[in-house]
Protein backbone atom coordinates (compact mmCIF):
# COMPACT_ATOMS: atom_id res chain seq x y z
CA UNK A 1 0.00 0.00 0.00
CA UNK A 2 2.52 2.26 0.83
CA UNK A 3 4.09 2.00 -2.90
CA UNK A 4 1.12 2.55 -4.49
CA UNK A 5 -0.44 6.01 -5.11
CA UNK A 6 -3.46 7.50 -2.99
CA UNK A 7 -5.51 10.61 -2.39
CA UNK A 8 -7.14 12.07 0.39
CA UNK A 9 -9.28 15.30 1.80
CA UNK A 10 -8.45 17.92 3.93
CA UNK A 11 -9.43 21.72 4.73
CA UNK A 12 -6.72 24.02 5.70
CA UNK A 13 -6.24 25.16 9.64
CA UNK A 14 -7.96 28.29 10.43
CA UNK A 15 -5.55 29.60 11.74
CA UNK A 16 -3.30 29.93 8.51
CA UNK A 17 -5.77 32.51 7.58
CA UNK A 18 -4.05 35.57 8.40
CA UNK A 19 -4.28 37.60 5.43
CA UNK A 20 -7.95 38.50 3.38
CA UNK A 21 -9.12 34.80 2.99
CA UNK A 22 -6.33 33.27 1.37
CA UNK A 23 -4.28 30.95 3.01
CA UNK A 24 -0.24 31.33 3.96
CA UNK A 25 2.77 29.13 2.63
CA UNK A 26 3.00 27.37 6.19
CA UNK A 27 -0.09 25.67 5.86
CA UNK A 28 -0.49 24.77 2.42
CA UNK A 29 2.76 22.74 3.18
CA UNK A 30 0.59 21.26 6.31
CA UNK A 31 -1.66 20.25 4.11
CA UNK A 32 1.21 18.03 1.85
CA UNK A 33 2.50 16.75 4.78
CA UNK A 34 -0.43 15.89 6.46
CA UNK A 35 -1.65 13.79 3.14
CA UNK A 36 1.55 12.24 3.29
CA UNK A 37 1.12 10.74 6.89
CA UNK A 38 -2.52 10.13 6.02
CA UNK A 39 -1.42 7.54 2.87
CA UNK A 40 1.50 6.21 5.83
CA UNK A 41 -2.26 5.69 8.06
CA UNK A 42 -4.16 4.08 4.84
CA UNK A 43 -0.73 2.06 4.49
CA UNK A 44 -1.03 0.10 8.38
CA UNK A 45 2.03 2.40 9.14
CA UNK A 46 0.63 5.32 10.97
CA UNK A 47 3.18 7.46 12.43
CA UNK A 48 2.15 6.31 16.30
CA UNK A 49 2.45 2.98 15.07
CA UNK A 50 5.93 3.37 14.11
CA UNK A 51 6.94 4.93 17.52
CA UNK A 52 5.38 2.61 19.79
CA UNK A 53 5.73 -0.57 17.62
CA UNK A 54 9.32 -0.24 16.23
CA UNK A 55 10.52 2.81 18.22
CA UNK A 56 10.67 4.70 14.77
CA UNK A 57 9.87 8.32 14.36
CA UNK A 58 8.45 9.76 10.97
CA UNK A 59 10.43 12.76 9.83
CA UNK A 60 10.01 14.84 6.36
CA UNK A 61 13.47 15.90 5.65
CA UNK A 62 12.90 18.05 2.33
CA UNK A 63 9.76 19.75 1.51
CA UNK A 64 9.42 21.95 -1.89
CA UNK A 65 6.58 23.42 -3.24
CA UNK A 66 5.22 25.26 -5.74
CA UNK A 67 1.81 27.75 -5.58
CA UNK A 68 0.17 28.61 -8.91
CA UNK A 69 -2.87 29.68 -7.39
CA UNK A 70 -4.22 30.59 -3.77
CA UNK A 71 -6.13 28.19 -1.00
CA UNK A 72 -9.01 29.51 0.55
CA UNK A 73 -9.82 29.15 4.02
CA UNK A 74 -13.28 27.58 3.08
CA UNK A 75 -11.64 25.15 0.36
CA UNK A 76 -11.96 21.25 0.48
CA UNK A 77 -9.01 20.58 -1.08
CA UNK A 78 -8.00 17.13 -2.56
CA UNK A 79 -4.62 15.62 -2.45
CA UNK A 80 -2.99 12.88 -4.82
CA UNK A 81 0.01 11.12 -3.02
CA UNK A 82 2.41 9.13 -5.12
CA UNK A 83 5.46 7.47 -3.93
CA UNK A 84 8.15 8.57 -6.56
CA UNK A 85 11.62 6.61 -5.03
CA UNK A 86 13.70 4.34 -6.65
CA UNK A 87 14.72 0.75 -5.32
CA UNK A 88 18.09 2.25 -4.76
CA UNK A 89 16.77 5.62 -2.58
CA UNK A 90 17.39 5.36 0.83
CA UNK A 91 14.92 8.50 1.47
CA UNK A 92 10.87 7.94 0.73
CA UNK A 93 9.96 10.04 -1.64
CA UNK A 94 6.59 11.41 -2.75
CA UNK A 95 5.01 14.06 -5.02
CA UNK A 96 2.30 15.56 -3.89
CA UNK A 97 -0.93 17.49 -6.01
CA UNK A 98 -3.12 19.41 -4.20
CA UNK A 99 -6.48 20.32 -6.54
CA UNK A 100 -9.32 22.48 -5.24
CA UNK A 101 -12.61 23.61 -6.98
CA UNK A 102 -12.85 26.86 -9.05
CA UNK A 103 -16.91 27.69 -10.97
CA UNK A 104 -16.99 23.82 -11.06
CA UNK A 105 -13.28 23.16 -12.59
CA UNK A 106 -10.68 21.34 -10.70
CA UNK A 107 -7.53 23.74 -10.64
CA UNK A 108 -4.25 22.82 -8.98
CA UNK A 109 -3.37 25.12 -6.26
CA UNK A 110 -0.40 23.63 -4.70
CA UNK A 111 2.04 21.21 -6.52
CA UNK A 112 4.97 19.37 -3.33
CA UNK A 113 7.75 16.97 -3.25
CA UNK A 114 8.73 15.67 0.28
CA UNK A 115 10.83 13.26 1.47
CA UNK A 116 10.76 11.36 4.48
CA UNK A 117 13.25 9.36 6.93
CA UNK A 118 12.23 6.98 10.07
CA UNK A 119 14.97 7.91 12.94
CA UNK A 120 15.36 5.00 15.40
CA UNK A 121 14.49 6.87 18.89
CA UNK A 122 16.65 6.93 21.52
CA UNK A 123 14.64 5.25 24.98
CA UNK A 124 12.07 3.95 22.89
CA UNK A 125 11.80 0.12 23.48
CA UNK A 126 10.71 -1.34 20.12
CA UNK A 127 8.75 -3.86 20.50
CA UNK A 128 8.86 -5.74 16.94
CA UNK A 129 11.19 -5.76 14.13
CA UNK A 130 11.02 -3.10 11.16
CA UNK A 131 8.88 -4.36 8.62
CA UNK A 132 10.32 -5.76 4.98
CA UNK A 133 11.18 -3.01 2.97
CA UNK A 134 11.75 -0.04 5.34
CA UNK A 135 15.13 -0.91 6.78
CA UNK A 136 16.45 0.84 3.91
CA UNK A 137 14.76 4.28 5.42
CA UNK A 138 15.71 3.86 8.65
CA UNK A 139 18.78 6.12 10.49
CA UNK A 140 20.15 6.27 13.35
CA UNK A 141 20.22 10.70 12.91
CA UNK A 142 18.90 12.96 10.63
CA UNK A 143 21.35 14.70 8.66
CA UNK A 144 25.17 14.83 9.30
CA UNK A 145 26.18 18.43 8.57
CA UNK A 146 30.10 19.21 8.66
CA UNK A 147 30.79 21.24 11.60
CA UNK A 148 32.44 24.76 10.98
CA UNK A 149 34.81 26.05 13.77
CA UNK A 150 34.34 29.44 15.17
CA UNK A 151 36.66 32.07 15.28
CA UNK A 152 33.95 33.95 18.01
CA UNK A 153 32.92 33.00 21.56
CA UNK A 154 29.05 32.64 21.24
CA UNK A 155 27.23 35.39 23.67
CA UNK A 156 25.41 34.56 26.88
CA UNK A 157 21.41 33.25 25.94
CA UNK A 158 18.96 36.63 26.97
CA UNK A 159 16.72 36.75 29.55
CA UNK A 160 13.90 34.40 28.74
CA UNK A 161 11.84 37.48 29.46
CA UNK A 162 13.36 39.18 26.46
CA UNK A 163 10.72 37.72 24.28
CA UNK A 164 11.59 36.58 20.42
CA UNK A 165 15.40 36.55 21.43
CA UNK A 166 18.16 38.52 19.33
CA UNK A 167 18.40 39.71 16.66
CA UNK A 168 20.70 41.35 14.16
CA UNK A 169 19.51 43.88 11.53
CA UNK A 170 19.85 47.07 10.31
CA UNK A 171 20.34 49.18 14.20
CA UNK A 172 22.08 46.54 15.92
CA UNK A 173 25.11 44.04 15.93
CA UNK A 174 24.40 42.40 19.29
CA UNK A 175 25.78 38.96 18.64
CA UNK A 176 29.00 38.01 17.54
CA UNK A 177 28.24 34.06 15.68
CA UNK A 178 24.99 36.36 13.92
CA UNK A 179 27.81 39.33 13.25
CA UNK A 180 30.31 36.23 11.89
CA UNK A 181 27.79 34.68 9.69
CA UNK A 182 25.86 37.29 7.92
CA UNK A 183 29.35 39.36 6.92
CA UNK A 184 28.57 42.70 4.14
CA UNK A 185 25.93 40.38 3.46
CA UNK A 186 21.97 41.83 2.89
CA UNK A 187 21.32 39.20 5.30
CA UNK A 188 19.09 39.83 8.44
CA UNK A 189 20.15 37.32 12.09
CA UNK A 190 17.80 35.73 14.78
CA UNK A 191 19.01 33.82 17.85
CA UNK A 192 16.39 32.34 19.30
CA UNK A 193 15.53 29.46 22.30
CA UNK A 194 13.54 26.56 20.69
CA UNK A 195 10.62 25.80 23.08
CA UNK A 196 9.13 22.54 23.37
CA UNK A 197 6.02 22.98 21.53
CA UNK A 198 7.91 23.51 18.15
CA UNK A 199 9.23 20.19 18.44
CA UNK A 200 8.39 16.52 18.29
CA UNK A 201 8.70 13.27 20.51
CA UNK A 202 9.96 15.16 23.09
CA UNK A 203 13.54 15.85 21.60
CA UNK A 204 13.97 17.60 18.39
CA UNK A 205 12.56 20.67 16.20
CA UNK A 206 10.57 18.66 12.56
CA UNK A 207 10.00 20.43 9.18
CA UNK A 208 6.68 21.93 10.33
CA UNK A 209 8.85 24.31 13.55
CA UNK A 210 11.18 25.06 10.45
CA UNK A 211 8.44 26.23 8.31
CA UNK A 212 7.41 28.32 11.32
CA UNK A 213 10.66 29.64 11.88
CA UNK A 214 11.09 30.65 7.59
CA UNK A 215 8.01 32.55 8.35
CA UNK A 216 8.79 33.98 11.60
CA UNK A 217 12.32 35.41 10.35
CA UNK A 218 10.84 37.01 7.05
CA UNK A 219 8.22 39.09 9.47
CA UNK A 220 11.08 40.02 11.83
CA UNK A 221 13.29 40.96 8.49
CA UNK A 222 10.65 43.09 7.24
CA UNK A 223 9.86 44.74 10.19
CA UNK A 224 14.14 45.54 10.30
CA UNK A 225 13.62 46.71 6.99
CA UNK A 226 10.38 48.94 7.45
CA UNK A 227 8.06 46.89 5.45
CA UNK A 228 6.13 45.81 9.21
CA UNK A 229 3.03 43.64 7.01
CA UNK A 230 0.71 45.63 9.14
CA UNK A 231 1.76 49.01 8.29
CA UNK A 232 1.99 47.83 4.76
CA UNK A 233 -1.39 46.69 4.40
CA UNK A 234 -2.64 49.41 6.19
CA UNK A 235 -0.83 52.00 3.64
CA UNK A 236 -0.95 50.58 0.59
CA UNK A 237 -3.08 47.56 1.08
CA UNK A 238 -0.41 45.25 -0.18
CA UNK A 239 -1.11 41.22 0.68
CA UNK A 240 2.21 39.14 0.93
CA UNK A 241 2.43 36.36 -1.08
CA UNK A 242 4.61 33.51 -1.63
CA UNK A 243 4.91 31.47 -4.80
CA UNK A 244 7.61 28.73 -4.44
CA UNK A 245 9.23 27.64 -0.72
CA UNK A 246 11.90 25.14 -0.33
CA UNK A 247 13.13 23.48 3.08
CA UNK A 248 16.05 20.75 4.15
CA UNK A 249 16.97 19.80 7.30
CA UNK A 250 20.93 19.22 6.96
CA UNK A 251 21.07 18.06 10.69
CA UNK A 252 19.33 17.88 14.49
CA UNK A 253 18.17 20.81 16.54
CA UNK A 254 17.52 19.83 19.89
CA UNK A 255 14.39 21.14 22.23
CA UNK A 256 15.89 24.27 23.82
CA UNK A 257 18.86 24.85 21.99
CA UNK A 258 19.91 28.26 20.79
CA UNK A 259 19.10 28.18 17.08
CA UNK A 260 20.90 30.87 14.74
CA UNK A 261 19.13 31.87 11.77
CA UNK A 262 20.15 33.90 9.06
CA UNK A 263 17.96 35.79 6.25
CA UNK A 264 19.81 36.41 2.85
CA UNK A 265 17.95 38.42 -0.25
CA UNK A 266 19.33 36.74 -2.89
CA UNK A 267 17.44 38.21 -6.38
CA UNK A 268 15.06 41.01 -6.87
CA UNK A 269 13.22 39.67 -10.18
CA UNK A 270 11.64 42.44 -12.69
CA UNK A 271 10.77 44.09 -9.22
CA UNK A 272 7.65 41.63 -9.10
CA UNK A 273 9.32 38.87 -6.89
CA UNK A 274 12.22 39.07 -4.53
CA UNK A 275 14.09 35.50 -3.61
CA UNK A 276 15.56 34.81 -0.28
CA UNK A 277 17.16 32.26 1.52
CA UNK A 278 17.33 31.08 5.08
CA UNK A 279 20.80 29.05 6.96
CA UNK A 280 19.96 27.71 10.11
CA UNK A 281 22.79 26.91 12.96
CA UNK A 282 23.03 25.50 16.35
CA UNK A 283 26.59 26.00 17.84
CA UNK A 284 28.26 22.46 19.57
CA UNK A 285 31.66 22.16 21.51
CA UNK A 286 32.67 25.10 20.13
CA UNK A 287 31.74 25.11 16.54
CA UNK A 288 28.95 25.96 14.28
CA UNK A 289 26.80 22.99 12.66
CA UNK A 290 24.02 23.71 10.00
CA UNK A 291 20.77 22.59 11.02
CA UNK A 292 18.40 23.33 8.07
CA UNK A 293 18.62 25.28 4.78
CA UNK A 294 15.44 26.94 2.84
CA UNK A 295 14.45 29.13 0.02
CA UNK A 296 11.45 31.02 -0.52
CA UNK A 297 9.80 33.29 -3.26
CA UNK A 298 7.96 36.55 -1.59
CA UNK A 299 6.18 38.88 -3.63
CA UNK A 300 2.60 41.65 -3.00
CA UNK A 301 -0.75 41.37 -4.54
CA UNK A 302 -3.13 43.82 -4.24
CA UNK A 303 -6.52 44.06 -5.27
CA UNK A 304 -8.54 46.03 -7.96
CA UNK A 305 -11.15 48.03 -8.26
CA UNK A 306 -13.20 45.14 -10.25
CA UNK A 307 -12.06 42.55 -7.51
CA UNK A 308 -9.62 41.19 -9.31
CA UNK A 309 -5.76 40.55 -7.86
CA UNK A 310 -2.71 41.48 -9.55
CA UNK A 311 0.78 41.16 -8.50
CA UNK A 312 2.73 45.31 -7.51
CA UNK A 313 5.73 46.15 -8.95
CA UNK A 314 7.79 47.47 -5.84
CA UNK A 315 8.10 51.03 -5.57
CA UNK A 316 11.65 52.57 -4.93
CA UNK A 317 11.42 52.94 -0.88
CA UNK A 318 10.41 48.75 -1.24
CA UNK A 319 13.47 48.23 -3.75
CA UNK A 320 15.85 49.96 -1.62
CA UNK A 321 14.50 48.42 1.59
CA UNK A 322 15.10 44.64 0.01
CA UNK A 323 18.49 45.81 -1.50
CA UNK A 324 19.58 46.87 1.79
CA UNK A 325 20.61 50.73 1.19
CA UNK A 326 19.25 51.47 4.05
CA UNK A 327 21.36 49.34 6.61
Amino acid sequence: MLETSGSTRSRPGYEGCTVSTSLGFRHINYLAEAAVLEHFRSAGLAPGMLYDEFGLGLDVVHIDTRLPKNLHVDDLATLFVKPVHTPDDTRMRFDVTSTVSRAGRSVTNARSTLEVLLRVEPGVDARSTVPAGLERFVTERLGTAEPVELTVDPASRPDLGSGRGTTVGRDSRRDPVLNELIGENNAFGWKWRVPYFYCHFGDRMPVSGFLRLLEEVVDLFLADRGLDVKRVLDERHWIPVVTHSRLDLLDEVRMEEDLYTVYTVEEVFKSLLYTSRMDCYVVRDGRLVPTATGRITHGYMTQRSDGTWELVTFDEPTLRALSGENR
